[in-house]
């Protein structure tokens, strides 16, 4: 089984161009966890995460060392969301996405996910995005598979 069999096809991307206010508004409003990220002709080039919109809210290491968590001003950290929001994937994103191809063995695919912790990841062909596999995609296959007997050797 492999994991063009399982994977959506149906997949949201933005540009490195774009607004972080849009992929806000889009994880917010549609629950979008991640987003991949695309060029022009459709090649992955990032992925942009909640986490990677919040990060510069977050206070930072040296400065919690220096003075300590209750000196820091999480009110004035809130604030500077608003920056943020001005910023474009491009700032934000990662750039080095982790993704499985299209025709990786379904299991293969599961394991990076679950050693990385991902809940979901792109599929590609030939460094074009074709789709997204989620865990819930994989344990569905293979349900499926099994109640329809759809497993060779099995």
């Amino acid at each position: 089984m492999k994991v063009k069999d399982a994977m959506s096809r149906s997949v949201r991307a933005v540009k490195p161009g774009t607004k972080i206010m849009e992929v806000a508004s889009l994880m917010c409003l549609h629950r979008f966890h991640g987003l991949p990220v695309v060029d022009d002709d459709g090649h992955l080039i990032g992925v942009i995460s909640e986490k990677d919109v919040l990060h510069s809210l977050f206070p930072r290491l040296d400065d919690l060392v220096a003075e300590g968590m209750h000196s820091v001003d999480l009110d004035h950290q809130l604030s500077l969301y608003r920056g943020v929001l001005e910023k474009n994937v491009e700032d934000l994103m990662a750039h080095t996405p982790i993704s499985v191809d299209a025709d990786m063995h379904l299991l293969r695919a599961a394991t990076i996910m679950v050693r990385h912790n991902f809940r979901r990841i792109p599929g590609v062909e030939g460094g074009l995005l074709v789709g997204m596999l989620s865990l819930g995609d994989v344990h569905k296959a293979i349900f499926h598979a099994n109640i329809t007997g759809g497993l060779k050797g099995g």
